[in-house]
């Protein structure tokens, strides 16, 4: 059996249209909030929290609710064709009442947008986990890695077609001078992505057929099979040290995103302060570590499938953890921008990459097909606590001890995430022989 890359893709523009959300979602919401509503800082970045709050909830719910759906679609593309289709038709309420507000400024416009906006993230949030959760659904265990990798890739794409098409329409030259902005033709533009993605996925990956063929393959694998029966219930439940192991990844999970989403959170304001740079070259740096990523997702997936799942993550945390200390270390002997930083980003992305890549497919590995949404949906619980709390934390220490307590702050929460990781015995890849594309055979 080989990955079938090609409908790997064609499942990864699920995950595409998210992403060009989530980057057009962070980009602009905060303008719209402090510069045509004029709200603070605190308030619009409450505001910005609100999505990851509202993901602790629906991101598992729905993808357990998910999993107990039986429709001729299949599980999980009901969610998505509905999830689509709610949120772009709310998405471009925002802008229309964004500009409205502009015109009369009234109160009653600040809560419908705010209404608006909510329901835009509930509409998000019930077919992110469903979207997630089907390409395990459709790929054999031994192949999840490699899969994984290519779902991040398209993510990423769709992140830098959105910053493509926003720095054409709202470059410099076009927004200078200007009172108000009119976001509509970049809402409108996002949302026909969004609208064409989901179609390619509807129209290309038949669901039910995909999922048959995965559990007759599992079939003839048991040994694949994590979950065994109760004796007393007859329940399909996880062995205790599966569970013990599911446990430990849960914990090394929302370490490692409490470390990274500290960085990535106050890198600019931190870089700043202790580095001297501009805010271009801060950004240049963020820009250069997620190329980093970008450029090692297929290679880490290949890695996997040789190494394992676990020694590449293991591998992904020295190196991110290793970056941080770097950075820390930096600091601390005094000095400012130097371009050896752009390769100590490429580090952290990489680093990054091979965590990223194989988190996900470890979690999944350890339940029945039936459950891949609930699985997904405690993958997400998990990784969005730790970036619903991390912010706050890291901001607190930057403020009250010392802007230099970032990266050990970084640094210890990765390095805790490698000692969990040392307790957890389950969810690997096995291991095949493997060469370029053919890398993704298995016996």
């Amino acid at each position: 059996m080989k990955l079938n890359v090609r409908r790997t893709v064609l499942i990864g523009f699920a995950f595409f249209s998210i992403c060009a959300f989530w980057q057009m979602y962070n980009s602009v919401i905060p303008l719209m909030l402090t510069n045509t509503f004029h709200l603070d800082e605190t308030f619009s970045g409450m505001i910005m929290a609100a999505d990851n709050v509202l993901a602790l909830f629906l991101l598992p719910f729905f993808g357990s609710l998910s999993d107990r759906c039986h429709s001729r679609l299949g599980r999980r593309m009901p969610f998505i064709l509905v999830g689509t289709a709610l949120a772009v038709v709310g998405m471009i309420f925002l802008p229309i009442i964004d500009n409205a507000y502009y015109a009369d400024g009234s109160g009653a416009l600040l809560a419908a947008f705010i209404g608006v906006l909510l329901f835009v993230l509930v509409a998000m949030g019930t077919y992110r986990s469903p979207a997630v959760a089907l390409m395990p659904d459709c790929t054999p265990k031994p192949l999840r890695s490699p899969a994984n990798a290519i779902i991040n890739l398209m993510g990423a794409v769709g992140g830098i077609i959105y910053l493509g098409i926003a720095s054409v329409l709202y470059n410099k030259g076009r927004t200078a001078g200007l009172d108000h902005v009119d976001y509509l033709p970049l809402f409108v533009i996002v949302a026909a992505i969004m609208v064409v993605s989901v179609a390619i996925v509807f129209l290309t990956v038949k669901e039910p057929k995909l999922e048959a063929e995965v559990a007759a393959y599992e079939a003839k694998h048991p040994e694949e099979n994590l979950v065994e029966k109760d004796a007393a219930t007859g329940k399909e439940v996880l062995p205790a040290p599966v569970r013990r192991s599911l446990g430990f990844l849960l914990a090394s999970i929302a370490l490692w995103f409490i470390g990274y989403n500290a960085m990535e959170t106050w890198f600019t304001t931190y870089a700043q302060a202790e580095w001297g740079m501009a805010l271009g070259e801060a950004s240049r740096c963020l820009i250069v570590a997620n190329v980093g990523a970008i450029v090692s997702y297929i290679p880490v997936g290949a890695i996997a499938s040789r190494v394992g799942r676990k020694r590449t993550i293991q591998g992904g945390i020295v190196l991110l953890g290793g970056g941080f200390a770097f950075c820390a270390a930096w600091t601390f002997a005094g000095m400012g921008f130097s371009p050896v930083l752009y390769v100590v980003m490429i580090v952290l992305g990489m680093g990054w990459a091979g965590i990223n890549v194989n988190s996900l497919p470890m979690v999944v590995e350890m339940c029945k097909g039936s459950d891949t949404g609930k699985f997904t949906g405690l993958y997400y619980t998990f990784s969005m606590a730790a970036q619903t709390v991390t912010p706050i934390a890291a901001g607190w220490l930057m403020h009250n001890v010392s802007y230099r307590s970032l990266f050990i702050y970084a640094t210890v929460f990765v390095a805790a995430s490698f000692v969990t990781m040392l307790f957890v015995h389950h969810g690997d890849s096995k291991l095949v022989e493997k060469r370029g594309l053919e890398s993704f055979d298995v016996d």
